[in-house]
């Protein structure tokens, strides 16, 4: 089957990449000729663990292609996806859609013969229909089915959720659709994915709600973290002793700085608006995104409180910038406010990242980037560990206490223990252990 696929970014590029290695012929639209040159040439922008390998290989067995023209790779479609940006539109939180619209026009426009035009894009419930009404006006006789496909990728175990994924979602609205569909995801029945088929503002929302529930677990457990702190308990124990009950899990209840990434924090804003759009508010949702977001600054002033109340002159140390482990993704990490409220009390930063500085020195620019996590605490007056990436795992301790100017151990991600740090003369300050 030939798959069209309108945007190399980091859902078009993974899902493109994955969909020839079934043995799709895939072709990338992208409308940046500097991204295509480099796919072309071989180079993947975005750090993915397995992507790299995945891309190579079907560029080399002639499965997957990277083109600006998108006439030609429209016109030699049966299924074209829509993987453009829905980011939130300032002001007001809702999704900016203008990417989407545009991009059904243009497939519009280009299609030869039945073609189904899948929306992969993150979007509000009802975008479905308002992207059929579009193709529909560009050419009156089209002959197209408007699909809704939701992408469930986790960034850094993206390759693995996209080939053995927790279920496939796809809204459709009639037979024809459904064919083509099943087609395209065959490849996966004999790993016995669940599919489910169902309407398209059915599958726009579940995308919302599944992710507005994760935000919520998470925030549920930082809350809780706060809670333990005052009372003297330990959040990860309380956290283990909910999660072995089936009916919650253990899965999102790790304390923390709170949510960031390309996802969770504009999906909740754009639920809970999209929620106030239809007159049925979303209170819960409303109520994550607000402590999420003063979580980030609550994080810094704990930086603060363990300085001993002001970090005015002070250099503090932040090892991990990007929002999680295993990407390059700095969109909304925790470590950009965390950064931005230090910077303003005061404070002097360096930081180290083993994937995202090239990515957080756009956002960042105040921060001293160092090559290694130790050169990255030299002379510091405190070191944060703020992602919990493999490398900060089992740190060197004591090169570390013989590095820093003070030996105080900000841990956000309760990576480790207290006596094993306090044993190397560290003060050591954690999340939620009491």
């Amino acid at each position: 089957m030939r798959i069209t696929m309108i945007g190399a970014g980091y859902v078009g590029l993974v899902s493109g990449a994955c969909f020839a290695d079934f043995g799709h012929v895939v072709t990338c639209v992208d409308s940046d000729p500097e991204r295509v040159e480099r796919l072309n040439r071989g180079e993947v922008p975005i750090f993915e663990p397995g992507l790299e390998e995945i891309v190579e290989r079907n560029r080399e067995e002639e499965r997957l292609f990277f083109t600006s023209a998108l006439p030609e790779a429209v016109g030699e479609a049966d299924v074209v996806f829509i993987a453009v940006g829905t980011p939130s539109r300032r002001g007001d939180g809702r999704a900016d859609l203008t990417y989407v619209y545009a991009a059904a026009e243009d497939v519009a426009r280009h299609v030869s013969g039945y073609t189904v035009i899948v929306t992969k894009s993150t979007v509000p419930v009802g975008t479905g229909d308002a992207v059929e009404r579009i193709v529909r006006e560009a050419v009156a006789d089209i002959d197209v089915s408007v699909v809704s496909n939701p992408e469930f990728l986790r960034e850094g175990a993206a390759i693995e959720d996209f080939k053995r994924p927790d279920r496939i979602v796809i809204g459709v609205e009639d037979e024809r659709a459904k064919t083509v569909m099943s087609e395209v995801y065959r490849p996966l029945f004999v790993n016995q994915a669940p599919v489910i088929f169902t309407g398209r503002r059915t599958a726009e929302l579940t995308k919302y709600a599944a992710n507005a529930f994760l935000a919520t677990k998470i925030t549920f457990i930082n809350e809780i973290a706060d809670l333990c702190e005052r009372a003297g308990a330990n959040v990860q124990e309380v956290a283990r002793g909910i999660g072995l009950d089936n009916r919650i899990g253990s899965k999102f209840l790790h304390a923390g700085p709170g949510f960031g990434g390309s996802c969770f924090p504009k999906d909740t804003r754009a639920l809970v608006e999209t929620a106030r759009e239809f007159e049925s508010p979303c209170q819960i949702v409303e109520s994550v995104v607000t402590v999420n977001e003063m979580r980030k600054t609550r994080m810094a002033q704990k930086v603060v409180r363990a300085c001993g109340g002001t970090v005015s002159g002070k250099t503090v140390a932040l090892l991990g910038l990007t929002f999680k482990p295993n990407t390059d993704d700095m969109r909304e990490s925790p470590a950009i406010a965390i950064a931005e409220a230090l910077v303003a009390a005061g404070a002097t930063l360096n930081g180290h990242d083993p994937e995202g500085m090239e990515q957080a020195k756009k956002v960042l620019p105040a921060v001293n980037y160092a090559d290694t996590a130790y050169a990255c605490v030299e002379e510091a007056d405190a070191v944060v560990l703020v992602t919990e990436w493999d490398a900060y795992r089992a740190l060197d301790l004591k090169r570390i206490k013989d590095l820093v100017r003070v030996p105080i151990f900000v841990d956000l991600r309760n990576v480790y223990r207290r006596a094993e740090v306090e044993r190397y003369g560290f003060t050591y300050v954690d999340v939620g252990r009491g």
